[in-house]
């Protein structure tokens, strides 16, 4: 089972699920999805995680939004061949203050 089916089928624990795999989850969404239905996948999961582990309030819309979007804006200036090396070309949104810029 890849990476993205695991986090769609909600096999990833939350515990185990760190910010590069929140960009690892949007990339591949985004990469096989038109923006809109890769947003509703992606946060349709990530509510039912937060949910699981009790702390619903976890989950925020904006910034979740907001991430999704520089993901797909970077995916969109550049075509990488794989989410390593997207991750290579944008070393900062491995760090979850990214959008601090704005």
């Amino acid at each position: 089972m890849t990476f993205l089916e695991r986090f769609l089928a909600g096999e990833i624990r939350p515990q185990d699920f760190r910010h590069a795999d929140h960009v690892r989850a949007g990339y591949e969404l985004l990469a096989r999805n038109d923006f809109l239905e890769a947003a509703t996948l992606y946060c349709r999961v990530l509510r039912q995680m937060t949910a699981r582990v009790g702390k619903p309030h976890a989950f925020h819309l904006t910034v979740t939004l907001a991430f999704l979007s520089l993901i797909a804006e970077r995916m969109e200036s550049d075509a990488h061949a794989s989410f390593e090396d997207f991750a290579s070309a944008n070393p900062d949104l491995m760090n979850k203050s990214a959008l601090a810029r704005w």
